[in-house]
């Protein structure tokens, strides 16, 4: 904004015809440390009658002081910037056009607010004079904010402190507004306040501190605060952000869950349980662990986590935790129910082992008690041979004997299992393997017969063996199991015998009996059976067809030489030398009807064998 000072007529009486006129600007901002430049227009109403001679001041004055110093003169002949005065040596003055630039480098705090007075004598045409007021600014740094490092509590019933916001070396004074997840927040009685303080430093520069307070929820928790220092630069107002912040709130634990961490699924005896308990409470308290059954007497545990080793079915019950912080809820709690399933080792009747009589029925029973369903399996040598609890042993033989298991399992919970076990001990005479009483078979002389003879019985039979006609024999084998004896006899055949087994106990005896029939054995190659031997008997065969073909072609030959008389004295002849014919004929039919036997199978007669 521009003034224009119009001064009285000049000493020298004229009367004023020309008027001066001088307009300034009424203030000039600047950032500290820069150059400013501070203008001067002046003119005259009427620039034809402009005086020869102008003469132009500047003079400056302090804030709150009433009398002002010069700092430069000129005229058309002198500029002058006078000595001994703050701006001696960092101003300039320029002059020309009707104007008159005042310049001033390295802008200082204690030029602000300072006037600076232009002055401007025009003799004739009067003096006029325009003030112009220098302002200074200095941005502050960035602000710096700091939460407060201990918790706050939502107990506190007035606002404490949360966090302290704090920008330096600005000019003039800067402003500092708060903000919560970005939301300006406003001065509220009880609710939240704003704490400030600012001083200066040696430099002239100011420091403001600005200090929240809230009174803080259970939502504060989340809460993000912020800062922002606002300040006045030349024609503008900026603003700086500072970082935001968390606060810790503290506040008591009004909800409790418990849970079983591990393990997972149903419990079993021996399970090590651990079971954990949480809040919403800040800071986490250290909880109480307790029992239903005993609610005043706290379980050993660890923080928020209690540990059961290997738990057993009196452990089974309702678990409870509860914050040890007195500011809590008193209804805050968390539950679980604990279940340890068992099976208890099964129980077989009749126990360990049973007699049983040939022919009897037997029902034996397993059970094992369970907090489970459960079931039940019957194993004879590895094989499933019943199910359920109760097996049903019909018409006892002593292929019922022996030991039967019974495997107990929880369907729900397969670690769960148990077995026992029952003998069964079946008593009775001897009873041989074989349902033949009498056996007749043939054997052929001098070789060795090995006769086996097998009883089954308890108590365990014995075997005793008894020959007919001095025969010689020898036991190769003997052996017995629980239930079984097994002998084995060696023999060689000399002719026709009986062998008598008998296995006896105290409960009876049985017999069984061999009848051998001695063979002569046959050397002749008619007694070989075309199974023994086919290939070599064709080999024969074929062999003497041949011979009989070619005897038949030497005496036809002979006959055609006339070397074979007709008359009977030609036969004798031959016959000296050969044998007769008829003799030859004879012996190769018997020998040919002798190998066809043997190639078409023909049986012997009974003589014969």
């Amino acid at each position: 904004m521009g003034q224009s000072v119009s001064l009285p007529q000049g000493s020298c009486g004229y009367t004023m015809r020309t008027k001066l006129e001088l307009s300034v600007q009424e203030s000039v901002e600047v950032l500290l440390g820069a150059p400013v430049l501070i203008p001067c227009h002046y003119g005259f109403s009427d620039s034809r009658q402009g005086p020869p001679f102008i003469m132009l001041q500047w003079f400056v004055r302090s804030p709150g002081n009433s009398s002002r110093a010069r700092i430069f003169y000129g005229d058309s002949g002198l500029q002058l910037v006078d000595n001994n005065t703050e701006y001696s040596e960092r101003m300039d003055v320029s002059s020309g056009n009707n104007r008159s630039l005042l310049t001033i480098r390295d802008v200082r705090l204690s030029d602000h607010q300072r006037e600076f007075f232009c002055q401007v004598n025009g003799l004739a045409a009067g003096s006029a004079e325009g003030k112009t007021a220098l302002r200074v600014y200095a941005p502050p740094e960035a602000p710096v904010i700091e939460a407060v490092p201990h918790g706050i509590s939502v107990t506190e019933e007035q606002p404490a402190k949360v966090a302290v916001c704090e920008a330096q070396n600005g000019f003039p004074k800067p402003n500092i507004t708060w903000f919560q997840n970005g939301e300006l927040l406003e001065s509220s009685p009880g609710q939240v306040k704003f704490l400030v303080l600012h001083w200066r430093s040696s430099s002239g520069l100011f420091t403001v501190q600005n200090t929240l307070l809230l009174r803080v929820q259970k939502e504060t928790k989340d809460a993000l605060f912020s800062c922002r220092v606002s300040f006045s630069v030349p024609g503008a107002v900026h603003s700086l952000e500072s970082s935001s912040v968390n606060v810790t709130v503290h506040y008591p634990t009004s909800m409790v869950e418990l849970w079983k961490e591990s393990p997972p699924g149903l419990l079993r005896e021996g399970d090590a349980v651990e079971l954990r308990c949480q809040g919403d409470g800040h800071p986490p308290p250290a909880f109480i662990f307790t029992r239903e059954q005993q609610p005043d007497v706290p379980l050993d545990s660890r923080g928020d986590v209690l540990v059961l080793s290997s738990v057993s079915r009196k452990d089974s019950g309702l678990y409870q935790c509860r914050p040890g912080d007195p500011h809590s809820s008193t209804e805050a709690k968390g539950e679980v129910q604990l279940t340890v399933h068992y099976l208890d080792s099964a129980v077989v009747v009749p126990a360990e082992s049973e007699i049983m009589l040939r022919g009897e029925d037997l029902t034996a029973t397993c059970n094992a008690l369970s907090s489970l369903k459960t079931s039940t399996a019957w194993y004879k040598d590895g094989r499933v041979v019943g199910t359920g609890s109760a097996l049903l042993l019909r018409d006892a033989s002593y292929h019922t004997a022996g030991e039967y298991v019974c495997e107990v399992t929880v369907p729900a919970l397969p670690a769960l299992h148990t077995q026992s076990s029952v003998h069964i001990i079946v008593h009775g005479p001897p009873q041989m393997q074989s349902v033949e009483q009498e056996v007749r078979m043939e054997h052929s002389t001098g070789r060795v017969l090995n006769l086996s003879c097998e009883a089954q019985g308890f108590p365990l039979p014995s075997v005793s063996w008894s020959f007919s006609a001095g025969q010689s024999w020898e036991e190769v084998v003997s052996r017995s199991s629980s239930h079984s004896s097994l002998s084995v006899v060696s023999i060689r055949v000399s002719s026709d015998f009986s062998a008598v087994c008998n296995a006896s106990n105290d409960l009876g005896a049985e017999a069984r009996v061999f009848n051998v029939k001695a063979v002569p054995m046959v050397t002749s190659p008619a007694a070989f059976s075309p199974a023994e031997g086919s290939g070599v008997f064709i080999v024969v065969i074929i062999l003497g067809l041949l011979l009989l073909a070619i005897l038949g072609s030497v005496i036809y030959f002979l006959h055609k030489k006339n070397r074979l008389p007709c008359g009977r004295s030609g036969k004798q002849s031959i016959t000296k030398e050969k044998g007769s014919a008829k003799d030859i004929v004879v012996e190769m039919k018997t020998e040919e009807s002798v190998l066809l036997k043997a190639v078409n199978g023909d049986k012997k007669a009974p003589t014969e064998q």
